[in-house]
């Protein structure tokens, strides 16, 4: 009895262990900031705060979301962010406004000092989506409240950068080439209220 069962022990180990080595790696990604556009210092320091984000249940999720057909979408177990959407992208445009508000003390949580002497940003995503290999869209809501009582700006920004590969780490370069264009949309609503 111990002689047949020995050598199911071994084959059944032999096959857990080559389960675990054929198991595929999780990669992990994260948006980064665009490069920082050529733009001439504001007359005055000033000081923004980017309020809570909001974004679309579906990419409220560990893993990276893509479209595969008009009603489809693909979920990747393996290609996950690092970190949640919803606090990568305050975190990017957050780093995209203070390159492109040279000089800007930016927040995404509140800061020391005044916060009715900040520029208030309150964000809004609609649309989060990309095809492998094709392009990444992005749709934001946004809004800037100048300091005191000054007159609100709300724009929509909607923007489609294509991907130049194949594969997710396209996908999330072409993201974070649309949210710095985001953070352009609204450095120049900043600008043009800063501006006397």
């Amino acid at each position: 009895m111990t002689r047949l069962t020995l050598p199911v022990a071994i084959a059944l180990c032999v096959a857990a262990l080559a389960g675990c080595a054929s198991s595929p790696k999780s990669d992990f990604y994260t948006l980064s900031v665009a490069a920082p556009p050529a733009s001439p210092p504001p007359a005055a320091p000033i000081t923004v705060l980017i309020g809570a984000v909001s974004v679309p249940e579906l990419i409220d999720r560990p893993q990276i979301v893509v479209n595969a057909g008009d009603n489809k979408v693909d979920i990747d177990e393996y290609a996950r962010w690092a970190d949640s959407v919803k606090s990568q992208i305050p975190r990017v445009i957050r780093a995209d406004l203070a390159q492109q508000l040279n000089g800007a003390r930016v927040a995404a949580s509140p800061m020391g000092g005044d916060p009715a002497a900040a520029y208030r940003v309150q964000i809004d995503v609609q649309r989060f989506e990309a095809a492998l290999g094709d392009a990444a869209t992005v749709e934001v809501l946004w809004s800037v409240s100048p300091p005191g009582k000054g007159r609100r700006a709300e724009g929509r920004s909607t923007v489609r950068k294509p991907c130049t590969g194949p594969g997710f780490d396209a996908v999330v370069a072409a993201y974070s080439e649309a949210l710095g264009a985001v953070s352009q949309d609204i450095a120049a609503a900043i600008r043009s209220r800063a501006s006397p």
